[in-house]
């Protein structure tokens, strides 16, 4: 009988354990992606259900369609929204009033989230200037931000200024209250061993601080686009030349719920998307992080 060498045999073993490695991560693969499936189908259920519920219930007038519109009539309203060019809205095309409203969001989230990661990682890492600004921070905080929109709107007109501070205003608390806690959730040994070591303040911050606070800075930043599109239509509604929120009111106040479910629902389908991009980014971003849990489960 032919011997086989040490070598071959080795080899063997380990071609059989790598493929007994790959099949034993194929069911997992297989079983995440089957759970995968099964939310997506039963997101589709429950979309189908409710938009059923809500087509039969106003067709049977079991709840009237004057003031909660019907499914059938909001599909057919976005239909001459998009295709009716410029004669879509009061203002101008529909594209034209979601470019407005998008624009004063995104800048109004730059602007705020710029804000709001300079100051409260700078708080943060100063609990003297903390002290002194905190008492006016919680005190800007308190104002109502509907009562700040119409003061923007009277000290810069109709135009894209005051919807764009509106939105920075709201994003910039949701982001400075995370990037702060953020900063002061930093580990203290680490901390402590940097300077140790003889890190400058500046090197702390660049590579201790700001890496550590990133994840509270990157969580916030899903629900601060959210709080952008808030302020940009609220300050559109309370005074624009153009916009969804201008769309919205004028849809209101011509009884046309339709148009304001519509309207509603392109918005919804924008801050969709663009929570998609930002976890792309917070993946990327945070690729060095551990999974948590839920995360780890998940793969």
């Amino acid at each position: 009988m032919p011997v086989e060498s040490p070598m071959r045999t080795a080899q063997d073993a380990a071609r059989l354990e790598g493929g007994d490695a790959k099949r034993g991560a194929n069911p997992g693969r297989r079983m995440a992606r089957v759970r995968r499936l099964r939310v997506v189908a039963a997101q589709i259920v429950l979309a189908v259900v409710l938009i059923g519920s809500w087509q039969l219930l106003t067709t049977w007038k079991v709840v009237d369609p004057f003031f909660f519109g019907q499914p059938s009539g909001i599909a057919k309203q976005l239909k001459d929204y998009f295709t009716q060019g410029d004669q879509a809205t009061e203002f101008g095309s529909y594209w034209s009033q979601i470019f407005t409203t998008m624009r004063e969001a995104v800048f109004g989230f730059l602007l705020g989230t710029a804000g709001g990661i300079v100051l409260g990682i700078g708080l943060g890492v100063s609990p003297f200037m903390a002290k002194v600004i905190g008492p006016y921070i919680k005190i800007f905080n308190a104002i109502p931000r509907i009562v700040l929109g119409s003061i923007f709107l009277v000290a810069f007109g109709l135009g894209p200024t005051p919807k764009i501070l509106l939105a920075a205003v709201l994003v910039f608390f949701v982001v400075f209250f995370n990037a702060f806690q953020g900063v002061r959730e930093v580990d203290r040994n680490v901390l402590n061993n940097a300077r140790v070591l003889g890190a400058s303040k500046l090197r702390i911050v660049k590579d201790v601080t700001l890496p550590s606070a990133l994840t509270w800075i990157i969580a916030s930043l899903h629900t601060a686009f959210g709080f952008a599109i808030v302020g940009a239509i609220v300050g559109e509604v309370l005074g624009a030349q153009s916009g969804l929120g201008l769309v919205i009111a004028t849809a209101q106040n011509q009884f046309n719920p339709d148009g304001v479910f519509a309207t509603m629902f392109v918005i919804a389908v924008i801050t969709l998307c663009v929570e998609f991009i930002l976890t792309r980014v917070e993946r990327r971003l945070l690729s060095w992080r551990p999974p948590s849990q839920s995360e780890a489960a998940a793969i």
